[in-house]
């Protein structure tokens, strides 16, 4: 197993390095399911403002006053992702951790607004692949066809399509939309998912990815010819919903195992 204990890159706290090698992980494991856009889709943890230290002018670090959250350096593949490459940046969008990388501007946009209004979204992903966008352009969205968007369902939300996510007045919109719930369909762009841990998120962007592709091989058939669940099904599932986190807990380990046989690294 990796040391995920030890930094390796100065000025960061134990507690910000396990993030890091957890998130590097994250971005593995979505390059590894095949789920990456090559750059063009973003991944981020919060860093509490208790385990982030700033660069300072001269090149010193000093405790945060103010939580930050780690992205991806625009132009770094999924596949080659690193904990140490990861960038730090604040709620302004501005890089604080000295290493100059770039941050993709619309990744900004989305991931400061769910990371700013939900406090319990530490980990957020969002993703563009075939299915999850797919479905997006459909105007029923996930319908209520197999288990897996049954548990999807009653934590759902929609947020329509307003271009590149690069007008910051876009977040009150996305933040309106999303509100509590833990999935946001991007209406004919893509879906984002949050959790509390980088295990919750991969969980829960599994589980939404699955519903999808199922929908889009059962509407193959054409939509007169795929059978629903009815309602009272429906809500006899609803309350498993919540039960991401549990699953996450249960899965990550698995998933760290299987990176460190097929794609190691990212603990570096």
């Amino acid at each position: 197993m990796p040391d995920t204990q030890t930094p390796t890159r100065p000025g960061v706290s134990e507690a910000e390095w396990k993030l890091r090698c957890d998130l590097a992980a994250l971005y593995r494991a979505v390059a590894l399911y095949g789920w990456d856009d090559l750059i063009f889709t973003h991944i981020s943890s919060r860093v509490p403002a208790r385990d982030s230290l700033v660069k300072q002018a001269d090149g010193s670090f000093a405790p945060s006053e103010t939580d930050h959250f780690l992205i991806n350096p625009y132009g770094v593949f999924f596949a080659e992702m690193t904990a140490s490459s990861l960038v730090k940046i604040d709620g302004d969008g501005r890089v604080v951790d000295g290493s100059g990388a770039m941050v993709n501007p619309a990744g900004f946009t989305i991931h400061s607004a769910i990371h700013g209004a939900i406090k319990d979204a530490h980990c957020v992903i969002h993703l563009h692949t075939d299915a999850m966008t797919g479905v997006s352009a459909q105007t029923e969205g996930l319908l209520p066809l197999t288990q897996n968007a049954l548990l999807i369902r009653p934590q759902l939300a929609y947020h329509d399509y307003e271009g590149v996510a690069l007008e910051l007045d876009e977040r009150e919109r996305l933040v309106a939309d999303i509100g509590t719930k833990r999935f946001l369909m991007l209406r004919n762009h893509g879906a984002l998912a949050w959790g509390g841990t980088a295990g919750e998120a991969f969980t829960a962007i599994y589980f939404l990815e699955q519903a999808c592709r199922q929908q889009i091989a059962a509407l193959s058939a054409g939509r007169d010819r795929v059978l629903e669940v009815g309602q009272e099904v429906q809500d006899k599932v609803a309350p498993l919903a919540a039960g991401v986190g549990f699953v996450g807990v249960l899965v990550w380990p698995g998933l760290i195992r299987r990176l460190d046989r097929e794609m190691p690294g990212y603990a570096v």
